[in-house]
């Protein structure tokens, strides 16, 4: 490993402060990535800036409108184990709680998770399929844009020289609705994702499917949000036909990669059952709640 300078600001404007002083930086917000990183010698920095000391990105409420903020360096334990985000937010619940080990999980954040862009990451899909949007900042003020539009690449997101990704922003769910995410991995546990699908659906009163969303992780460089799977479902009765015209759309989107965890041929096949099985789960949800 490289020496570094260890920097923990107290505040925004003193993170800023580092991040503008010409040295090459790099951000700790959980540091289960970032630590193993500049151990293997994959990442380097001159100076690592740990922001688990700033309040803003310690912090995380559910609004007057209900939606959920997430401050980026928010643990993950801290998420799933509060009661009022798995009654509202349950599929967050789904990603959080199998990030790693529960060790992990005490310091691993959603925006660690985010920001590493890994394309297998767990966070990803759950996100987007619901509707989720970060806050990012730097000293010139703030920005905000949907989750799909982080990622640049395997391990490269869209944060501008200066930028902090500040809080993870999670709309408050429709009425009858439900989102939903599911993954396969080899092992039990302790495992990253061959393929990965995350769901939305809205229903009206009849049962037809008046809202959706799918998104897919561990298939393409980046994770996705499939809108032709979408597509497939609004409009239709949630029945198993729906759900597998859907997943055949998640599997055309698929565009993976051969490797020693998985082919082509498998993850796009996984591509169509991961989103089957999550939008069984979604719907499950719905008439649960009624």
């Amino acid at each position: 490993m490289d020496s570094f300078t260890y920097l923990a600001p107290r505040s925004l404007g003193e993170a800023f402060t580092a991040l503008g002083n010409g040295k090459r930086s790099l951000l700790l917000a959980g540091g289960t990535d970032v630590i193993v990183q500049l151990r293997e010698g994959r990442r380097h920095c001159d100076q690592l800036i740990d922001l688990k000391h700033i309040p803003e990105l310690m912090a995380y409420r559910i609004t007057d409108d209900g939606a959920l903020e997430v401050g980026a360096s928010v643990p993950l334990a801290r998420i799933y184990e509060d009661a009022e985000i798995q009654r509202r937010f349950p599929a967050l619940v789904d990603c959080a709680s199998i990030i790693g080990g529960v060790a992990i999980q005490s310091r691993a954040t959603l925006g660690g998770n985010l920001c590493n862009a890994s394309p297998a990451a767990d966070s990803s899909p759950a996100l987007i399929a619901l509707g989720a949007r970060v806050v990012i900042a730097s000293s010139a003020g703030l920005r905000e844009i949907p989750v799909e539009e982080l990622f640049a690449g395997p391990g490269s997101n869209t944060l501008r020289p200066g930028e902090i990704l500040l809080r993870v922003k999670v709309p408050a769910p429709s009425a009858n609705s439900a989102a939903f995410y599911h993954r396969f991995i080899p092992r039990n546990e302790m495992d990253i994702a061959v393929a990965s699908s995350g769901v939305s659906l809205t229903l009206d009163a009849a049962g037809t499917i008046t809202a959706a969303r799918v998104a897919l992780g561990a298939v393409a460089a980046t994770p996705i949000l499939a809108p032709a799977a979408a597509a497939a479902l609004v409009g239709a009765q949630a029945t198993p036909e729906t759900f597998a015209a859907a997943g055949e759309a998640a599997a055309a989107a698929a565009s993976p990669i051969d490797d020693m965890r998985g082919g082509i041929a498998q993850r796009r096949h996984l591509a169509k059952i991961l989103t089957i099985r999550a939008l069984e789960g979604a719907l499950k949800r719905i008439r649960e709640t009624r």
